[in-house]
């Protein structure tokens, strides 16, 4: 039979530590005493990156990928970045799958846009208030 254990210690706001301890221990590695040059390093290190992944998203323009337009300039970027690099099977590989990403995301927005105009039109001949075609998702 297994323990639900957690860390012994307790969070900025009060709260016990939900994170399991380690082994033999009470404490978990952020929190444990034997650690605590371990830990800070991770800190230092989370920080950097977290502050890393902000700059590039502001230098390469980029949001994410939660929308066609945010994976195409992921596209875009990988493309160009590969452009400029020396001729050879591994960037021609590179541009080969860049262009069919491309492709497939351009099929998908197409075929979007046409089921929006199918909709929209179907929605007009059977009316607006027809429970059985609506015309936006439920939230």
């Amino acid at each position: 039979m297994t323990t639900n254990r957690a860390c012994r210690a307790t969070t900025a706001d009060g709260k016990h530590c939900p994170v399991r301890p380690l082994r033999g221990g009470d404490f978990c590695f952020m929190h444990d005493p034997d650690h605590v040059a371990e830990a800070d390093e991770a800190r230092k290190l989370g920080r950097l990156r977290r502050r890393r992944e902000s700059t590039l998203a502001v230098a390469y323009d980029f949001s994410g990928l939660g929308s066609s337009e945010s994976i195409g300039r992921i596209i875009e970027i990988a493309t160009l970045d590969a452009l400029g690099l020396e001729n050879s099977i591994a960037r021609c590989r590179v541009l080969i799958s860049a262009a069919t990403a491309a492709s497939r995301l351009l099929e998908v927005g197409e075929l979007e846009a046409r089921l929006s105009a199918l909709e929209a039109a179907l929605a007009k001949q059977v009316g607006d208030d027809d429970p059985a075609f609506p015309t936006e998702e439920p939230r």
